[in-house]
Formats: structure tokens, C-alpha cells, sequence
């Protein structure tokens, strides 16, 4: 793999949600040590899964990985470093304050501002610590979905603008407290970042058009702040054909496979026409395998060719569960309500809202699709209109801007001309965008009392950053009320199953499932209780001959049983299909469970 040819000090793994960023940085990872390298792997990812693929408890502290001399793990875990960052701040002043003094400052402490900036205090300490960089030759970034990875990377930039150009009467004083003496570790990172000889960036894709198009944007993101030392992997890219798919041990060619073959030709296209910056970046391309990358052989198999005698042949039968038009049907019958989709990133949350939206329109209900994802790409999936549909984006560059021209209107007018420079110098402080998207939220959700509105969430480290600020909220009101005083807040309609139908989207896959749970039990604790699961892309629902898809098909049983029986009140499954549902017409051929005609005839 060329992307580990004379591999630097900090190799960066990133990409759209789903692509296989977390297995190919422990692959990498296991192949360096492996070498004889003594490796780091970092994640910096809310929805982290890297102790998952190693079968052990990792977590905010370095954790060697027994079974690979060399190797060690560290999760950055943004609850606990906000926690530990807080005590370091609260704890000088316990004791000393009154009550309401100190009840003030955890406030000031408890959003997701002060997540963000302790997440990237960690960050910064492991590209530019001393100490950090003499104990390993490599660290290997497994960074967060692309969204939360171009914000993440930005920071150490636009944190040394926001200090160069100070902080002034900021919102997010508290959170802030101590950046000032920050200022050289920053722009020590701003370096590391950029320079060639330190730093590698692994773009990792899909062979998708839209996975491909989020590598190209996010290497010119990347590039325009320096980091032009970057390398494409395209992962999952299915075998040259079904005659090279034999299965040895019957000596006879396996048979040919329309959803095998379909999706062949679907990727040679979309890698044929992949953006033209994509083209000159050196390219690694990692063949799909039957297995789940999850156990130390299926990391040292990823990187290697599939041992296809291995595959055999069967019939796969698929676990229980209804199409997704049942569910629809359920949703249409509530009259209206807020019908939000969660997951981890690259599970299709997107194309399953837009599949849900459009066959409710269809039936003549008003309907508002919105999303919250910063990588989502609605206009690409729907590819028109529809009558009753209205499409919305919640942008955060946006929300903002209207944020700030609203605040500066209002509390604004009464100040002068200093006065008007401070507040706008503190509207510029990361915390802005915080409030300025919860704010969206809280508008968008309020239409769900007279129609409906199906929202595609954030990946989920986004998505449980939002419910927080939610929490936060409803709190702060209920505090500032009293007894005696009724008012619904936004959290209260997502505690409300009457209001809001929360589903959770995964695929049959082990990673996916765990995550699908743990992001359930996080809900639950809220006092959210998901509605419905969908298992969507699922190649055991889609009934395959070829030994590979066979093989994989297999795979997923096992996860299909589990959450039918253990985890969904309600579950849908999706098959894997032939053509991309791209476009209304194969949008709603989705919902009622039929294959959607090929592009050529639509």
C-alpha cells in the first residue's frame, strides 16, 4: 500500500462517514507495529469504535493492544476531556464562591463549546507534546466523519486567529479561560499540519459518487490549510468479476450475479468519472472483503487480496422484519409529528429520510425534509421536487449569519459604536454556532405540530451534541420557571412518542449494530425511546448468488436476529439494490420495497 510507503510521524485517516476510515487506521495501524514501528493510534471521533475492533476497553488513556507488540490506543473521549477540562477550571474556585457563583460558572461549562475546545486541547497536545512524539515513531489519527474532521482540523488555525484578534466580552468566557497561554502550542499544531515531512492525509472513499465528491471537497478544504501531502484509498471495491469468483473447492465458476455484476459496472463508473483532483492524488484501492473487520486477522486480512476458496457457496435466509412502507404506513397514520433518523455516519440516513418524505408526500401530506448533517447532500439524492414537499438545509454558516444580524438588531441598537464592536467580536466566538443551530432546531421542530417533518440527522457525535444542547436547554427554562408555569420544550417533544418517532439507522454489520445500541441506550437515559430500527444496504435481504455477497450475506444473519429480537420495537429492512436510489421515482420505489428502474429507462 503505497500510503504507508515511508510513512511520516502523523498520518491522518479521514473521509465520509461509512467508509471504512476506522478499519483501514487499525489495519495500518497493526501492519506498522507489525514492522517493528512503535505506533499510537489515536481517535478522534464522538462515535468512536476503535476498542470494538480490537475486542478491548480503550478510552481516554493509552491502552497497549496485548496482541501487537508496539501498538497502543487512545480514544478521545469528548465527554470525559469536557470533564476533566471543567474540573480544571471549577475546582481553583471550589470553596471559594457562593453557591450561585459556582452554579453560574458549570453552567458556562456544560455546553458542547467546552467539548469541542477540551476534545482539542488533547488534539493539539499529541501533535506538538515532546514527549508525545519521542515515545512513538508513528501516530495515526482515526479522525471523526468529514464534517466534524475539516471543523477539527480548522481549529488550531482559527483559534489562533480568534486569540491573535482577542476574545473581548465573549459568551463562552468560561470555556475560554485558559486559551491565552495556548497560543504557541496552536500555532506549533498550524505547523505540524502543514509540513509534508510530518504529516500524511489519507483520504478514505468509497467507489460512490457521493463519497468520492466529499473526498475531492475535503482535499481542497484541507489543502487550502496547508495539508498537501494526501493519498486516496478507495475501499470495498468489488473483485474484477464473477468468473474470478470460483469456488475452489467444487472446481466450478460461480454463477453469474445481477446485483453483483450491477454494482461492478456502478463503481468502475463513478471511479471513471471521480473529480479531477482525486485523479493526480496517489491511489491505493482495497478489495471488499466476506468478513467483518472486526478481531486482529480480519485487520491483517484487510490490506491483502480475499483467499476467495475460503467463500464457499449456501443460501442465505433473511431474518425477520417489514418492508419500509410498513413503517410508513404507521407514520401517516399519526396525522403529524417529527420523525427524526439517527445513526452513525455512511449508514444512508439521508436517502432513507428522503425515501420516507417523498412516499408521504406522494400520498398528499405536507411534508418537510430537513437535515442537520453539514456533509448532507439532499438536492443530489431527491434530484427534484415534488408536490407537498418542502426541502430545507440547517446550515450552520447560515444560521449564523441570521443569528448574528438578529442579536446585532436587537441588543445591538442600544449600544454604541464600542459597545457594537464587542458584541459583534464575541458573536465571532465558536460557541455562535452552538446556539445558532439549536435555535434552527427548535424552529424547524415546531412544525411538527401541524404536519410533518423528517429530519436526517448528523452523524452521531453531531447528533448527540445537538440533543445535549436540547438537554441544556430544557433545564435551564424548567430552572428559570419554576412550579406552577407549563411550557414545552424542545426536549420535552422528543421525549414524547406522540410528537416524535425517532429511528435509528445501521446496517448488518457488527460495528454499525454496537454503535446503533449504544447511541439507543444514550437516547433512553435522555428519556428517548427510538421508535423504529431500520437495517438498510442489507445483501441478505437482497437474495445474491455470488459467493462473495453469499459469504457477507452470511455475516449478517446473525446481526439481524439481534436486533430483531433484542434491540427494535419495530424494525424495516432494506435490501442492498442494484441501481442507487437517486431521484424521486427511485425514491419511492424504496419506500414501497420494489428495485428502482435502471437510470436509462427513469
Amino acid at each position: 500500500m503505497r500510503f504507508l510507503d515511508d510513512a511520516p510521524r502523523f498520518l491522518f485517516f479521514t473521509g465520509k462517514g461509512g467508509v471504512g476510515k476506522t478499519s483501514i487506521a487499525c489495519a495500518s495501524a497493526v501492519r506498522l507495529a507489525e514492522s517493528g514501528a512503535s505506533v499510537l493510534l489515536v481517535s478522534t471521533d464522538p462515535a468512536s469504535n476503535v476498542g470494538q475492533v480490537f475486542g478491548v476497553t480503550i478510552g481516554n488513556t493509552v491502552t497497549p493492544i496485548a496482541a501487537v507488540p508496539g501498538l497502543s490506543a487512545l480514544e478521545i473521549d469528548p465527554e470525559q476531556a469536557a470533564a476533566q477540562y471543567r474540573e480544571r477550571i471549577v475546582g481553583l474556585v471550589r470553596g471559594l464562591l457562593p453557591p450561585a457563583e459556582m452554579a453560574s460558572i458549570e453552567e458556562q461549562l456544560s455546553g458542547a463549546c467546552t467539548t469541542e475546545i477540551a476534545s482539542f486541547n488533547e488534539f493539539t497536545d499529541l501533535l506538538t507534546d515532546a514527549a508525545w512524539t519521542a515515545a512513538y515513531d508513528h501516530i495515526l489519527f482515526d479522525t471523526a466523519p468529514t464534517g466534524h474532521t475539516i471543523r477539527l482540523l480548522q481549529l488550531p488555525g482559527s483559534w489562533t486567529d480568534f486569540l491573535t484578534e482577542g476574545t473581548g466580552d465573549a459568551s463562552c468566557l468560561g470555556p475560554l479561560s485558559g486559551l491565552e497561554k495556548q497560543r504557541a502550542v496552536y500555532a506549533e499544531a498550524v505547523a505540524a499540519l502543514a509540513d509534508p515531512a510530518r504529516t500524511r492525509l489519507v483520504l478514505v472513499a468509497r467507489a460512490q459518487g457521493g463519497a468520492l465528491r466529499e473526498a475531492a471537497r475535503t482535499q481542497a478544504e484541507l489543502a487550502a490549510i496547508g495539508m498537501q501531502r494526501q493519498h486516496l484509498v478507495v475501499n470495498g471495491i468489488l473483485p474484477a468479476g464473477p468468473a474470478t469468483l470460483s469456488d475452489a473447492d467444487a472446481g466450478t465458476p460461480a454463477e453469474a450475479d445481477p446485483l453483483f455484476d450491477a454494482i461492478r459496472v456502478r463503481e468502475q463508473q463513478a471511479l471513471a468519472t471521480m473529480p479531477a483532483g482525486l485523479r493526480t492524488a496517489p491511489t491505493d484501492y482495497v478489495g471488499l472483503k466476506s468478513t467483518n473487520m472486526v478481531g486482529l486477522a480480519a485487520l491483517r486480512s484487510l490490506l491483502e487480496p480475499e483467499v476467495v476458496s475460503t467463500l464457499g457457496t449456501g443460501i442465505a435466509t433473511v431474518a425477520p422484519g417489514a418492508p419500509l412502507s410498513a413503517l410508513v404506513d404507521e407514520i401517516e397514520a399519526g396525522g403529524h409529528g417529527l420523525v427524526m433518523l439517527m445513526g452513525k455516519g455512511g449508514v444512508g440516513k439521508t436517502t432513507l429520510a428522503a425515501a420516507i418524505a417523498v412516499s408521504l408526500a406522494e400520498r398528499g401530506l405536507p411534508v418537510h425534509l430537513t437535515t442537520t448533517d453539514p456533509a448532507a447532500h439532499l438536492d443530489d439524492t431527491l434530484a427534484g421536487g415534488l408536490a407537498n414537499l418542502t426541502v430545507s438545509r440547517i446550515d450552520p454558516a447560515v444560521e449564523i449569519a441570521n443569528y448574528t444580524e438578529r442579536v446585532m438588531r436587537t441588543k445591538g441598537a442600544h449600544l454604541d459604536a464600542q459597545g457594537q464592536a464587542m458584541l459583534r467580536e464575541d458573536l465571532r466566538s465558536p460557541c455562535t454556532e452552538e446556539i445558532a443551530v439549536f435555535q434552527a432546531f427548535s424552529r424547524v421542530s415546531r412544525e411538527a405540530k401541524g404536519t410533518f417533518v423528517v429530519m436526517d440527522t448528523a452523524p452521531t457525535g453531531h447528533t448527540l451534541l445537538l440533543l445535549d444542547a436540547t438537554g441544556s436547554y430544557h433545564r435551564e427554562v424548567t430552572r428559570q420557571l419554576g412550579g406552577g408555569i407549563r411550557l414545552t420544550t424542545p426536549m420535552m417533544r422528543l421525549q414524547d412518542p406522540e410528537q416524535t418517532k425517532v429511528i435509528l439507522v445501521t446496517l448488518a454489520e457488527t460495528t454499525p449494530v454496537l454503535e446503533a445500541a449504544e447511541l439507543q441506550a444514550d437516547l433512553e437515559r435522555a428519556g428517548i425511546t427510538p421508535w423504529a430500527w431500520i437495517v438498510n444496504n442489507s445483501i441478505a435481504a437482497a437474495a445474491p448468488t455470488n459467493p462473495l455477497l453469499l459469504a457477507r450475506a452470511r455475516n449478517e444473519l446473525p446481526e439481524l436476529e439481534h436486533v430483531h429480537e433484542k434491540r427494535a420495537p419495530r424494525l424495516a429492512v432494506v435490501p442492498l439494490l442494484a441501481e442507487e436510489p437517486v431521484g424521486i421515482p427511485a425514491l419511492l420505489a424504496l419506500a414501497a420495497g420494489r428495485q428502482p428502474a435502471p437510470a436509462s429507462v427513469r
